[in-house]
């Protein structure tokens, strides 16, 4: 898939001050979730890429599938999508969505941090990671956990651009690199 990254910074920021002045950055960020979701089917992507295919009915779908999911959506919603769908940009839905959240979390002073270990890790010990983090970054932390059984041991914590990585996988490499060189 392309990368839409630049694509969806101001489509992101648009909705994002739409949402904050309006009040309903946890309904859009909902929407834009369930609406990358949708994009993300390969079968909706292929039909995105027919050519003469009606972009309007395809943003209609996606409105659809939205308000399923989320169903307090308001027309500015509809009028994104068939934005979106005019310009040829569905397919940036998923990398709009991110940027969203990321405006989001920097406005409410959150860090999303993933937490991934060769083992399960406990409820205390999450709790105490999240102790930690949050008089790191002086932000709220949300942490999510993964399982990774190819770490051999320990664990790696990313949080935006920052990655501590405490993994036996990641040591043995850079013993062997030291080794080598």
């Amino acid at each position: 898939m392309a990368d839409y990254d630049a694509v969806a910074r101001p489509y992101a920021l648009a909705v994002f001050e739409l949402a904050r002045e309006t009040g309903t950055l946890d309904t859009w960020s909902r929407v834009l979730q369930t609406a990358a979701k949708a994009v993300e089917s390969e079968d909706l992507i292929r039909l995105l890429n027919t050519p003469g295919i009606d972009t309007q009915a395809i943003a209609g779908v996606i409105a659809d599938v939205c308000r399923r999911d989320v169903s307090d959506i308001g027309g500015e919603v509809t009028n994104f999508l068939r934005l979106l769908a005019d310009n040829r940009r569905v397919l940036a839905l998923p990398a709009i969505s991110g940027r969203f959240e990321a405006l989001k979390a920097e406005v409410q002073n959150i860090v999303d941090v993933i937490l991934t270990a060769a083992t399960p890790v406990d409820d205390a010990q999450q709790a105490r990671i999240v102790e930690a983090l949050k008089k790191r970054f002086g932000r709220e932390v949300n942490l999510q956990f993964k399982l990774d059984e190819n770490l051999i041991g320990g664990a790696r914590l990313q949080a935006d651009d920052l990655v501590i990585d405490g993994s036996v996988r990641t040591g043995l490499e850079k013993l062997t690199s030291a080794l080598v060189h």
